[in-house]
């Protein structure tokens, strides 16, 4: 585990939660309490706490004006590519996909995130941030969010190495079956440019996705940043009807890992976008 990247990386995680709960609980325009304010209120340093705030005014969630202070930004507008009907298939991306743990711990879901998986805020969850590589580079930094009482025994190995969702599928009975998931541009901070190996502010982008199993249960709660200058998004489109295609084996999706989702349904996406590795 990289001790100076780790040190950090839950602090900000939970800084950054607790600030989207109150632009979430807020209209556009409204006031945030000030960056003085949250860190005495959150406990955290003041680089933490605008590290949190900076992705979240990066991806436009939050609005901060020199003199007057933060704000909830206005309501973005969404677009579909395809009719939610229509399924999508998520080509596999090259390369050799490995991972490395920034932060493994147990604690309390709170409110957001316990709103996002159906428990109690005080139910426990296993937060997992982990640094994706490919080909030994790093790729992307991907925050987990687990229900705990699916995974009692889960190892720091499981999330290290091989297939997620087929560590659960084999060794905690848990089988994903679809998930919904949103992608946005952004920019990295000094932090994640860190960790990412690239230029601070450099393109990126984020997904954000819930998985649910096959009783329709939410299992798991990701948000992932992944280098904008190796990936890009490219629709595919479909006009009418089509025959099955059998799944490619192996490989890795970018913003979803592979697993059940191969071997099940096709799963839906809020982009509908298929990812494809970038030159």
């Amino acid at each position: 585990m990289d001790a100076d990247a780790s040190g950090t990386v839950l602090k900000r995680e939970r800084a950054r939660d607790t600030i989207l709960e109150m632009i979430e609980s807020r209209r556009p325009g409204d006031v945030i309490p000030s960056e003085r304010s949250l860190c005495a209120t959150l406990g955290v340093s003041r680089p933490t706490l605008r590290a949190a705030v900076d992705e979240l005014v990066a991806t436009g969630l939050l609005v901060r004006e020199h003199g007057r202070g933060m704000f909830v930004a206005p309501e973005k507008i969404t677009q579909e590519l395809i009719s939610a009907d229509l399924a999508l298939s998520v080509p596999q991306a090259a390369g050799a996909w490995s991972s490395r743990l920034l932060e493994f711990t147990t604690l309390q879901a709170g409110a957001r995130v316990g709103r996002k998986l159906r428990m109690s805020p005080a139910a426990d969850i296993v937060y997992v941030a982990r640094l994706r590589l490919v080909d030994g580079a790093p790729m992307a930094i991907e925050h987990l969010h687990i229900r705990a009482e699916l995974v009692p025994g889960l190892s720091a190995e499981e999330l290290e190495s091989g297939d997620l969702y087929e560590h659960l599928r084999e060794r905690h009975d848990v089988h994903v079956h679809e998930a919904v998931q949103a992608i946005e541009p952004t920019v990295v901070t000094r932090a994640e440019a860190r960790l990412l190996d690239v230029p601070e502010l450099s393109p990126a982008l984020l997904f954000e996705r819930l998985t649910s199993d096959t009783t329709g249960r939410p299992v798991e709660y990701v948000h992932s940043l992944y280098r904008g200058d190796r990936y890009r998004i490219v629709s595919r489109l479909a006009l009418g009807p089509a025959a099955a295609v059998a799944p490619v084996e192996g490989g890795h999706h970018p913003g979803i890992p592979p697993g059940d989702f191969a071997q099940r349904e096709p799963i839906t996406s809020s982009t509908r976008g298929d990812i494809q590795s970038g030159d």
